[in-house]
């Protein structure tokens, strides 16, 4: 089945048309979704006045759903479904989030380059985020294209890169903006993960950085070392040429794959501008390193 397809950026990113995600999907429509994006890693969607309920069952397309948590907030009660994870500045009443709430503590550092659940150990395949509400400046947010980064690199630092892994910690991410106000059971829940520095696509075998703000060490690296090496890598990976900055509309989707792109809150007034946004996370199959020894065990 042919949809209509609009590129956006020389390297990833597409619009598509044609489609409207509040009907169930036929098998030829979501396989033409799929190959476009695999293909662009990054898909829009325009003038999708979803539910939750069509949001949801969207997202199982791609696989299981990752639950939301609220890292042992008491008291905190939920919005919205836990299907989804509650993007916003608002309560369970529908007003703005006192300046001290945990939860618009804790997503001030989407505002960081990141990529969804890379903290877990099965980290995140994809992301589905729909905007109910934007404010009237800012709010954008970003994507960078880790496939097209690795390809620019010099030849010898992906050699260097190739096997090296990373420990990712949502709590290493929120320590970098300061936050520290989480409980002993949610450290538990969430304990750190290792990953692969650089992935590699199971069936095409196109390579990718695999790089996040939630990255707190490299093993066979000081400290020191694997931070300067983070910050220069994803320095390199958001540069402009690798970059597509969306300003969302009541009504975008976008779906995008954590596998091969980053992406970060430009952020916006949030003490005085509502801002309604709900992410779902789809669950990978397989732990980054497990995932290159089969893919190493295939090779002749």
């Amino acid at each position: 089945m042919k949809i209509s397809v609009k590129k956006l950026h020389p390297h990833f990113m597409a619009e598509i048309d044609d489609i409207d995600l509040t009907e169930t999907l036929s098998d030829a429509q979501f396989e033409a979704i799929k190959v476009n994006f695999d293909e662009h890693a990054v898909l829009l969607f325009r003038n999708q006045l979803i539910s939750d309920d069509n949001q949801i069952a969207f997202t199982k397309l791609f696989g299981p759903i990752i639950k939301n948590t609220n890292y042992h907030r008491p008291g905190e009660i939920l919005r919205i479904s836990n299907d989804l994870s509650d993007v916003s500045n608002l309560d369970h009443n529908g007003n703005l989030l006192p300046l001290d709430s945990g939860r618009r503590l804790h997503s001030r550092a989407n505002r960081l380059w990141h990529t969804d659940a890379s903290f877990k150990h099965i980290p995140a395949r994809c992301s589905i985020l729909s905007a109910h509400e934007v404010p009237p400046v800012g709010g954008n947010t970003a994507f960078a294209d880790m496939r097209a980064a690795y390809d620019a690199l010099p030849n010898q630092q992906k050699v260097e890169l190739q096997r090296l892994t990373a420990w990712h910690s949502i709590f290493y991410s929120r320590e970098k903006i300061g936050y520290t106000d989480y409980n002993q059971a949610a450290r538990d829940e969430v304990p750190p993960a290792q990953q692969m520095l650089v992935r590699t696509h199971p069936e095409t075998g196109r390579k990718s950085l695999y790089l996040a703000s939630h990255i707190s060490s490299i093993d066979g690296m000081t400290d020191n070392a694997a931070q300067e090496l983070v910050e220069t890598l994803i320095a390199h990976a958001t540069q402009p040429q690798f970059v597509y900055e969306h300003e969302w509309q009541v009504g975008d989707l976008i779906v995008w794959d954590n596998r091969y792109t980053m992406h970060r809150a430009m952020g916006h007034d949030d003490i005085n501008h509502r801002r309604d946004m709900r992410r779902s996370t789809v669950s990978d199959e397989i732990n980054s390193i497990d995932l290159q020894k089969e893919i190493d065990n295939r090779a002749p």
